[in-house]
Formats: C-alpha cells, sequence, structure tokens
C-alpha cells in the first residue's frame, strides 16, 4: 500500500492505493503518530520539508524554483532547523536572524508544527526516513504535465481544473468521491488534489521513475541524517 498525504486544516490527508489501478481510500488523522500508525503501508509520499538545513536554502528548493519558472512561489524555503521549537512567528524570525541574518514567512512559520511532529517521529525512528518521501505537488503536476508548469494558480477555478484533469486520467472519480467525505473547514479542495498528486508520485517512486532533487548520488544529509530531497 502507497500513502499520498497532504497537510490540512484538520490535520493530515491520507490518500492510500495500491502499486496499480485506479481504486483508492482514505483516512484524515488529527496528528502525525496516527498518520504514521496506519497499517501496512509501504511507501509514503507527503507534502511537508523533511531534512532541514541549520543555516540557508536547501539546494532542493533552489532546484525545484528554477524547474518551475512562473510557479516557483510555491515553493517557499524550508525553515532552519533552530526555529522548530519556536513558539511565536516573532520568535522564529529572531533566533532565524541571529543564524542566518533574515527571518522566515509566514508560510513557513505556519506549518512549523506540522514540520516539528514529522520531524520527531523520524528522529524517534530513522529508518521511516527509508519509506517517507519529501515531495512537492506544484513540482509533481508539472511532471505530470510533460514537464510544464500549471498554467493557473491552484486556489483558482482554471487551476483546479487543470490539475483535476491530470488526477483523473489516473484515480477517477477519486477527487470527487473524497470531496463528498469531508467539508471544506477541514479539507481544502485543493488539499485532495495534492493529496492525490503526492500519491502519484509514490508510485513514481516505487518504478525508480520520480524526479529527484538533488539527482540521486548528490542528495546532501542534514544534521540528523535525515535527506534534504524533493522527489515528483
Amino acid at each position: 500500500m502507497l500513502l499520498g498525504v497532504d497537510g490540512c486544516r484538520a490535520g493530515w490527508l491520507a490518500i492510500a492505493a495500491a502499486a496499480q489501478g485506479a481504486d483508492v481510500t482514505v483516512q484524515l488523522h488529527a496528528d502525525a503518530p496516527s498518520l504514521v500508525a496506519t497499517q501496512g503501508w509501504q511507501l509514503m509520499a507527503i507534502d511537508i520539508p523533511i531534512g532541514l538545513p541549520e543555516r540557508g536554502s536547501r539546494a532542493c528548493d533552489q532546484e525545484a524554483r528554477r524547474l518551475l519558472g512562473a510557479r516557483r512561489s510555491s515553493v517557499f524555503p524550508a525553515p532552519i532547523r533552530a526555529v522548530l521549537e519556536a513558539g511565536s512567528h516573532q520568535e522564529a524570525c529572531k533566533i532565524s536572524r541571529q543564524l542566518q541574518g533574515k527571518g522566515i514567512s509566514c508560510q513557513s512559520f505556519n506549518i512549523l508544527a506540522k514540520i516539528r511532529s514529522i520531524d520527531q517521529l523520524l528522529q524517534v525512528d530513522k529508518a521511516l526516513a527509508q519509506r517517507i518521501h519529501e515531495v512537492h505537488p506544484e513540482l509533481i503536476f508539472q511532471q505530470w504535465n510533460s514537464g510544464t508548469p500549471m498554467e493557473h494558480g491552484k486556489k483558482t477555478p482554471q487551476g483546479k481544473q487543470e490539475r483535476l484533469q491530470l488526477v483523473e486520467s489516473e484515480f477517477p472519480g477519486a477527487w470527487c468521491s473524497i470531496r463528498g467525505q469531508y467539508g471544506r473547514s477541514a479539507v481544502a479542495d485543493d488539499d485532495i488534489l495534492d493529496a492525490l498528486a503526492a500519491l502519484h508520485t509514490a508510485r513514481r517512486l516505487l518504478n525508480r521513475q520520480a524526479l529527484q532533487l538533488p539527482a540521486p548520488g548528490a542528495t546532501p544529509f542534514d544534521a540528523c541524517g535525515l535527506p534534504m530531497r524533493i522527489s515528483a
């Protein structure tokens, strides 16, 4: 069983499928421990930064922005490890400025708790890092779209439709079925699309077809031994 996972307002949206076929199942997890405790999964593709730098930007983020061109703003820098325990955006910016001369974005701070929760699990069980892979939905959709970035932002009706067209090509009916199970206050439309995109890349990873940034053999590791790598 493969999992495609995206963060959402209610926690984590996890969509599961076999290595082939259109059938999917879905679960909503309130926290990372319950997500990882899901029975039977072999490989997880998750939209969250994993390996974290001590200072500066990760090479994988820089490469992803370069490839995405007009959609580069969807890739914001992963926070440095030292800010994980910050309790406020102000505190996180203070720590970051002390170590690298600049603060962190609101987007990075808003997912800090989710980054920390996954990181804590990987610190306890390093073997999980062999099965949990960081992905980025916009990069996935670009690869899925024959290397061409999406024309419209994912929050727009046009952007939703162009991403849904790709999702339907592999998982027909899945988005509509999942949409009917959860309210938008818990799971947004793009959360479902992003989780299905992650599931698509989980299959590519299993089949050794996924794009990896940096290229295999050139992946740097953070101070805790976690890979700083994005797959798509």
